[in-house]
């Protein structure tokens, strides 16, 4: 069973950038698709990117597309979110998820949870 943890949330604004971490102990964040989720207040969680743990190949969110970046470092055991060009509706709290199985942009499919990190951006 893995824990994940995430931190490097914060308060920025319009433009900047920030990174967040997921850093995981209990087993090898590669043997996981791993993923981030977001949620903003009175909205559904919504996929944001995600890693498979087969090639470490990526999927992102249209609306994030060529603005995050996700990174993996298997020393480190943790997966990174690199968000540039921040806008005011990525403002929520970031939630990493892993699974075992494959990845998916559905959240009620993944297993382990961190207990999110708050990004707002202001205008």
């Amino acid at each position: 069973q893995v824990q994940l943890v995430e931190s490097g949330g914060g308060l920025v604004q319009t433009g900047d950038s920030l990174r967040l971490s997921c850093a995981a102990s209990g087993r090898t964040v590669g043997s996981y698709a791993v993923v981030w989720f977001r949620q903003a207040p009175g909205k559904e969680r919504e996929f944001v990117a995600g890693m498979r743990q087969s090639d470490a190949s990526t999927l992102y969110a249209d609306s994030v597309k060529g603005r995050f970046t996700l990174s993996r470092d298997n020393a480190e055991n943790t997966v990174y979110l690199l968000m540039n060009s921040l806008k005011p509706e990525d403002t929520a709290v970031y939630y990493c998820a892993a699974t075992l199985r494959s990845l998916t942009t559905r959240h009620w499919t993944y297993d382990y949870w961190g207990r999110g990190t708050q990004v707002t951006v202001s205008s």
